[in-house]
């Protein structure tokens, strides 16, 4: 789909079509729908990024934790399963398993929401070293950080999404 296209559409298909670029959460698409028409991908990817970041507290909180975490196997995304896949995370070993398990358990009760990371910006050993040093991040921090890490990964969908 072009960026014409997407502009052009009905609403109702303009948010379904843009419902997983931010995962499991289309109220980010539907929030920039009197936005448009859009002048390019960036612009696009900012008004939705700016959605997210004026939301309330919880509701960007409901998005963190829409987010699966790595190597988990269970319910994803299309998205997730993919994005994870091409960084081999749905084949982990099971040393690396109960790493990224024991890691993953460690976050989410600290933090109380899932580990989220680009994937497609690092490598497996990138990501661990992610892990170990964002534990020792704040709550107010990490929050922070998640966002940013989101807003990454919806740039990258967009751009699989949107033909140039």
């Amino acid at each position: 789909m072009t960026l014409d296209q997407l502009n052009q559409i009905p609403e109702t298909e303009f948010v379904s079509s843009l419902a997983a670029i931010f995962e499991h959460s289309p109220w980010v698409a539907e929030n920039v729908v009197p936005e448009r028409p859009f002048s390019s991908l960036d612009n696009l990817h900012t008004a939705m990024v700016g959605a997210v970041k004026t939301a309330p507290l919880e509701m960007q909180l409901t998005l963190i934790r829409a987010h699966p975490d790595l190597g988990a196997k269970l319910k994803m995304s299309d998205q997730s399963v993919s994005e994870q896949a091409g960084l081999g995370l749905d084949r982990l070993s099971p040393d690396e398993f109960k790493r990224f398990s024991g890691l993953n358990t460690a976050y989410r009760e600290k933090f109380g929401f899932p580990f989220i990371v680009a994937v497609r910006k690092h490598t497996r050993e990138t990501i661990l070293e992610n892990f170990v040093i964002r534990l020792e991040h704040s709550v107010e921090l990490e929050i922070e950080t998640a966002l940013k890490e989101i807003s990454t990964i919806a740039k990258l969908r967009l751009q699989d999404l949107i033909a140039p």
